[in-house]
């Protein structure tokens, strides 16, 4: 999982390298907020690798489960771009989210 992690964090790096501007987003998700959808996020994508090994065919359910996780929040797939695209453009206060995520997923194994 945490190979995923770096390689999704990386990709979101290069990509928001592309993007312009310091200024926040329209509808912006604070660091507690971020961290909650970070973290689901990593369970979505544990439960499709899982699935994935176990040979079921994924296709069309990670659309499903992000559609979800998007509503749980009240956000939309754009809002989480933007957000991600702000957060990799401060890589210190994304390093800060991403501490939060690995504790509260450690807390979670003991």
């Amino acid at each position: 999982m945490r190979k995923s992690l770096l390689i999704l964090l990386g990709t979101l790096m290069v990509l928001s390298a592309c993007g312009g501007g310091d200024k926040r987003p329209k509808v912006f998700l604070n660091e507690p907020q971020m961290v909650d959808v970070m973290a689901d996020t990593y369970l979505i994508e544990a439960q499709l690798n899982q699935m994935k090994t176990s040979g079921t065919d994924v296709s069309g359910l990670q659309k499903a489960y992000y559609d979800q996780l998007f509503a749980h929040h009240g956000i939309t797939d754009s809002i989480f771009e933007e957000n991600m695209d702000y957060y990799t453009r401060h890589p210190d206060i994304l390093e800060r989210v991403m501490d939060s995520v690995t504790t509260r997923f450690a807390k979670a194994q003991q």
